[in-house]
């Protein structure tokens, strides 16, 4: 409990970051707290800022050993892998935050034991800040690169990663809400867009436009492609324990115990 009330302390208010952002932004239209906080929540879902722990996780597995380290970094370099968990709009040395998790994540393994990710983890990370190209660039650890690890180990399943992201949040989130609330006269956020694209362009009709480059109709979340799994496993009567792109189905005592109706929307 002491490890976890360290990562909620961590995770409860972090400047005006992107779910942040988003609850004074919707909160500034004088909705409800619970809407304003479902909103903040969709955002903090997002791969690129909720799922960012669960990212460090993938590559971390995939590099699998401490020998495979150097190969990798090699491909960061030259841009074939990415570097999770390095790195901050912010800051721009190492994550303060990311100094404290380091030693949280040394309590529970004292507790729970080594994790074999770890062993990766801290050869990754020292390999990276005595090498030139990550110094030059800034790139250090930051609050992601020790808080998936330490969830994983606690035995938390990695869909829950969002949600342990989101309850502290909400208390940072209510705060700022709280203080734009007691402003005297509460104003719409109303951000300015700046035009930078064509002008003076005619009016083409609709049939004689070209088609547009790429099609988002078919886009979909970073862990829909999770939820979409969890649905099909859930309505099978069998569970082979087979795993699809890295997803390990879930044991059948884990599933059959689940309503129906909860499966359906279990994610």
């Amino acid at each position: 409990t002491r490890a976890l009330d360290k990562l909620f302390i961590i995770h409860a208010d972090h400047e005006l970051n992107c779910s942040t952002a988003t609850m004074r932004q919707i909160g500034s239209t004088l909705v409800d707290p619970y809407t304003a906080v479902a909103g903040a929540a969709s955002a903090l879902y997002g791969p690129l800022h909720g799922g960012a722990n669960e990212a460090v996780l993938h590559m971390l597995e995939e590099i699998e050993t401490v020998g495979n380290v150097p190969k990798f970094i090699e491909e960061v370099k030259a841009k074939k892998k990415k570097l999770m968990g390095f790195g901050h709009r912010i800051y721009k040395s190492y994550d303060p935050r990311a100094k404290i998790l380091k030693q949280v994540s040394e309590e529970v393994f004292e507790l729970l034991g080594r994790s074999p990710l770890m062993e990766v983890a801290t050869e990754l990370e020292r390999v990276a800040l005595k090498d030139k190209y990550f110094i030059d660039r800034q790139l250090y650890p930051n609050v992601d690169f020790y808080s998936g690890i330490i969830y994983k180990t606690m035995g938390f399943p990695t869909d829950m990663f969002p949600v342990l992201f989101t309850i502290p949040r909400v208390a940072g989130w209510l705060a700022h809400w709280r203080e734009m609330m007691e402003e005297p006269d509460v104003k719409i956020f109303r951000p300015r867009q700046v035009y930078i694209g064509k002008r003076r362009e005619k009016y083409v009709p609709v049939q004689d436009r070209a088609p547009p480059e790429g099609d988002i109709r078919g886009y979909t979340s970073g862990f829909s492609a999770r939820r979409e799994l969890s649905s099909s496993l859930f309505s099978q009567a069998k569970f082979g324990g087979t795993s699809v792109e890295g997803l390990s189905t879930p044991s059948p005592a884990q599933s059959l115990s689940i309503p129906k109706t909860a499966q359906r929307n279990k994610y």
